[in-house]
């Protein structure tokens, strides 16, 4: 079982839609016009697809595709979302390479399950049009108590020998002044930045209610065929995330730092 393989709740994930929207269109309002007309997108690990239908409301006339390998994302995708200019499509964003030029690639939360992703940007720049973007967010919190805290977890002697690998570290993504530069050597004029939201959850656990949706996935995943392992582990992790984001009096606090990154080809 490796880190880029969870098995993904559509459902679990959505809970949190509204906080995890954010990031995308804050992304969105940096991205300049696109020389196409009209454009051509792809949406570079899709998910749920609720993200991928705001390309269709900034750029109206554009054809866009989301591209996702796990099925029960692309499913709900498609229920809810797919019509019109916009459809969905089976990719590993590990091997995608694009097919024809795109006005922009975009990609939201999903580089960080990518090892190595910074190699792939001279094939995605590349399958750019002249003038065309490629815009990217990436969670930057792996050095936070609730990567850092899972980590220490995983590797403790009950649980190593079943989750050793499992789970990605914090050299997941870079810092934005590193994206930067290799963007910027692809000859690319490119804007990148970072940002910590700190989101206030309401509910119970509810930073364990998020992480199921995310960075728990890949344990979740490896246990899902020992329910009372997984059971014993969640518990576990609940008790040290609660030690760690104690609820205030108008719910609990949850600083999350996003690296972000436009790069636009040179026309």
């Amino acid at each position: 079982m490796s880190a880029a393989t969870p098995l993904w709740d559509p459902v679990q994930y959505l809970r949190h839609a509204g906080h995890r929207t954010r990031p995308f269109t804050d992304l969105l309002a940096r991205v300049p016009e696109l020389p196409g007309d009209p454009p051509r997108i792809a949406d570079l690990g899709c998910g749920a697809g609720n993200v991928t239908a705001l390309l269709t409301d900034r750029w109206p006339a554009a054809r866009v595709t989301g591209y996702d390998n796990s099925s029960e994302m692309l499913a709900k995708a498609r229920v809810d979302h797919e019509g019109g200019r916009l459809d969905f499509a089976h990719a590993d964003v590990r091997t995608w390479t694009p097919g024809e030029p795109y006005d922009l690639i975009v990609s939201n939360a999903t580089l960080q399950w990518v090892p190595g992703h910074v190699e792939r940007f001279g094939d995605w720049v590349g399958g750019l049009a002249p003038g065309g973007t490629f815009a990217f967010q990436v969670p930057g919190n792996f050095d936070a108590p609730s990567h850092t805290l899972l980590r220490e977890l995983a590797a403790s002697p009950r649980w190593r020998g079943r989750l050793a690998g499992v789970l990605r570290h914090d050299d997941a993504v870079l810092r934005p002044e590193a994206y930067l530069e290799r963007l910027t050597a692809l000859g690319c004029t490119t804007d990148a930045w970072e940002t910590t939201y700190v989101h206030l959850l309401e509910g119970e656990d509810p930073v364990l209610d998020w992480v199921k949706g995310t960075g728990l996935r890949p344990v979740l995943t490896a246990l899902a065929d020992d329910p009372e392992a997984r059971d014993a582990f969640v518990d576990a992790y609940r008790s040290a995330l609660r030690a760690a984001y104690p609820a205030g009096p108008h719910g609990t606090p949850f600083p999350f730092r996003r690296v972000f990154a436009v790069a636009v080809k040179e026309a």
